[in-house]
């Protein structure tokens, strides 16, 4: 005979060995899983995600074929006659209503297929496989520069707001957004490869995997970035500091430092993930400046060829990239919410 265990001692059971009561091994932590607020903040942005990307390279589409000429009269220079210039847009499909060859596009790329560059015949996975790491290399160096030099200097603004450190810290700050980044990039050329003879390269050498070739670059993407976050964490820090937890916590005889540091501070950073996300576009966006410029072979540099070119296949490939990086640091953005603010994160619990 078997003995009977009561319905309430059996569910405890199943509760701690991860087993549903009819003995279904994983059934509660299967439930568990599902309740779990970060996969549903996860799973809504993922959801999210699929018509951004769908209306980026829609719009990225007819925009680029909205401009004049194509991508026949491109490959083939000025001097094609216009039989020839005919021969080549029936090869390229180029014949074919946009919303087909759109269509086409759409389909290939929901299988994988990112398609062939126009220009060189190579496959934009490729190209783009090649080119990624040394834009990722750029982005990442030029936001560890920002915040680096953003938030040691946004504190000490802070801890003496009008003091004399503050004022000049800020008159370099207003310097630094008036500053265009290409005329920047000409500054740190000059003064790099110029005045201190050749300090930092002028030029890529290789394939940009030397730090020396990405610092002016980064610089060029961090410096007005830093201006801009020096500006903001200094006035979310001044606003924290006059809270009710941060003036309790100077009458308890804390430091105004250690109040700024470990309190204030913290709190800050939840406006600051904000802006970093939001700005990544941004951020790539020059991108494209600084690799041109400093002859960096990325997918900025891609880009522009792409454009110059009408590479329809390789501009949509790059395009599409860069639109899932942003929708993937947006989403891991959402996600630390949580880490630094646990009220965040009870709150989707409750919900």
């Amino acid at each position: 005979m078997s003995a009977s265990v009561p319905l309430g001692q059996a569910e405890g059971i199943a509760e701690r060995t991860g087993t549903e009561p009819g003995g279904r091994p994983g059934g509660a932590h299967l439930r568990r899983l599902a309740a779990s607020p970060t996969l549903r903040v996860a799973g809504r942005r993922l959801l999210i995600a699929i018509p951004v990307l769908w209306g980026v390279t829609l719009l990225t589409f007819l925009v680029e074929n909205a401009l004049p000429g194509d991508a026949a009269t491109a490959l083939l220079g000025a001097n094609a006659t216009p039989a020839e210039i005919r021969a080549e847009s029936i090869k390229l499909h180029l014949n074919e209503p946009i919303l087909v060859r759109y269509w086409d596009w759409l389909w290939a790329a929901l299988h994988g297929n990112l398609g062939n560059s126009l220009y060189s015949g190579q496959p934009v996975a490729t190209i783009v496989g090649q080119r990624l790491p040394v834009t990722i290399d750029l982005v990442i160096y030029a936001l560890v520069i920002t915040l680096v030099i953003s938030v040691p200097l946004a504190v000490l603004c802070a801890r003496r707001p009008g003091g004399i450190i503050d004022r000049v810290i800020m008159a370099l700050c207003m310097a630094g957004l008036s500053v265009a980044p290409i005329v920047l990039a000409l500054l740190l050329l000059q003064v790099f490869s110029g005045y201190l003879h050749n300090l930092l390269p002028a030029l890529a050498s290789g394939s940009g995997n030397d730090p020396r070739d990405l610092t002016m670059p980064a610089l060029t993407l961090a410096l007005p970035l830093a201006a801009f976050y020096i500006r903001f964490l200094r006035a979310d820090l001044i606003e924290q500091m006059s809270e009710d937890y941060t003036v309790t916590a100077l009458a308890k005889g804390l430091s105004r430092w250690r109040v700024l540091t470990r309190h204030a501070l913290r709190n800050s950073f939840i406006g600051l993930l904000t802006v970093v996300g939001l700005n990544l576009a941004t951020l790539i966006g020059v991108t494209v400046i600084a690799e041109s410029i400093f002859g960096l072979g990325g997918v900025g540099n891609e880009l522009l060829q792409a454009i110059q070119h009408r590479d329809v296949p390789l501009l949509e490939g790059i395009v599409l990239v860069f639109a899932g990086f942003v929708v993937i640091v947006n989403l891991v953005t959402d996600l630390l919410y949580g880490v630094l603010d646990p009220r965040i994160r009870h709150g989707r619990s409750r919900s």
